[in-house]
């Protein structure tokens, strides 16, 4: 996978990039001094390449970059996180 640009909405509560005019998107609750990622998602067509790992990394870091800690609500960014043990620190 090329790099990806990682675009984020603060007003929509989310992140999300475009890849062969398909968009993935990453939405997020903001909560007092924590965000609950809801939903990850990536159309098929764009699938297999990362890039929900990417969004998900990107919240990640910006959470970490707030110091607000972060609920892995959705199925996708709990699998994440166990995989990626760096993370740990940002979680509530």
């Amino acid at each position: 996978m090329t790099d990806i640009t990682i675009h984020h909405d603060s007003a929509a509560r989310r992140f999300w990039t475009e890849v062969e005019g398909e968009q993935a998107e990453l939405v997020y609750r903001q909560l007092p001094d924590r965000i609950s990622i809801d939903h990850t998602g990536v159309p098929p067509a764009i699938g297999g390449r990362g890039i929900a790992g990417a969004l998900v990394k990107a919240a990640l870091e910006y959470a970490r970059q707030q110091g607000w800690k972060v609920i892995p609500a959705c199925s996708y960014a709990a699998d994440y996180v166990q995989r990626h043990p760096e993370y740990a620190d940002v979680l509530a």
